[in-house]
């Protein structure tokens, strides 16, 4: 199994909004440290992080406070796949140049129906301006959002042409059967296949993926983070099936708004329950829903700051 610089499990952080719905950097930064105290590495600017609701400013602006705070920079894998080259450039080169592990990038999703030529073009373009042999890029698979997928073909020619930048991917699929013909093609590479939800992740290690980047590590990092690190032990199936259990609660409403309402409750923070139009909070009966089933299960978010 190849080895994953960045993490076994990532998260997608979520991003916290203040009254005015621009981006709280103070409470940004802690979230962040709360993930890698219980060992998660930091997927920041991703779908749940509301990434394609933040600016290109915004984004360069939060990563720079990550930075200022002393967040290992290492951890960090932010979201720097947008719709324009130049815009994809400049996330991707200002966050090579902090020393991030690694980057994960979207396809550009506009269009629809585009060629393979045409996405080999848009990452070859992209690579070329960055120019930094420091960059490791993670492709980012996620049809069921963008509708535009990354094929094995696609991996195959990013492989041959950039095979010490192009590091691995993130397969949200949802599709096992996808990651799977991803591990068997290329993870013998050392191309890091990560699973887009930790329902998939001891079957990815087991297959010889590397772990997986999943919204609901935002708010159950430990016992995830924990099969990461053990998952070859005989309670693994176990435990797999307990983070199975808390992932169907937190689907069974919205997903971000779930997040976000899950960890203002858990500490005691308000603030958190902002989201970006078009997005927005759960409404009452919703919210009951969530914190119901998850007191059911005695589920809990220990160390959350408030």
């Amino acid at each position: 199994m190849p080895n994953a610089p960045c993490g076994t499990v990532l998260s997608p952080v979520i991003t916290p909004f203040r009254d005015d719905l621009s981006p709280d950097a103070v409470r940004f930064v802690e979230h962040c440290r709360w993930l890698l105290s219980n060992d998660v590495g930091l997927a920041i600017f991703g779908t749940n992080s509301e990434a394609n609701s933040l600016s290109v400013q915004e984004r360069l602006e939060l990563l720079d406070h990550l930075v200022t705070a002393g967040v290992d920079t290492t951890r960090l894998m932010p979201g720097t796949g947008c719709c324009s080259i130049p815009d994809s450039v400049a996330l991707t080169r200002h966050a090579v140049s902090l020393g991030v592990g690694g980057v994960l990038m979207l396809p550009p999703f506009y269009y629809k129906g585009v060629s393979e030529e045409g996405l080999f073009r848009f990452y070859c373009e992209v690579i070329e301006r960055v120019g930094d042999e420091r960059l490791r890029l993670y492709l980012y698979h996620i049809p069921p959002v963008a509708q535009v997928p990354i094929g094995l073909g696609l991996i195959e020619r990013l492989l041959k042409r950039y095979p010490e930048v192009v590091a691995g991917i993130k397969d949200s699929s949802g599709d096992w059967a996808n990651t799977q013909a991803v591990i068997d093609a290329f993870g013998t590479q050392g191309f890091r296949v990560y699973a887009g939800s930790e329902r998939f992740l001891l079957p990815t290690l087991r297959a010889g993926g590397v772990g997986c980047i999943s919204a609901t590590a935002n708010v159950n990092p430990r016992a995830i983070s924990a099969l990461g690190g053990s998952w070859q032990g005989d309670d693994a199936d176990a435990r797999q099936q307990a983070l199975n259990e808390i992932r169907d609660i937190f689907e069974s409403v919205p997903m971000i708004p779930a997040l976000k309402a899950a960890t203002a409750h858990f500490s005691d923070d308000s603030g958190w329950d902002r989201l970006r139009p078009p997005l927005v909070s759960l409404d009452e009966s919703q919210r009951d829903k969530l914190l119901t089933a998850l007191k059911r299960v005695d589920f809990a978010m220990p160390g959350l700051v408030g």
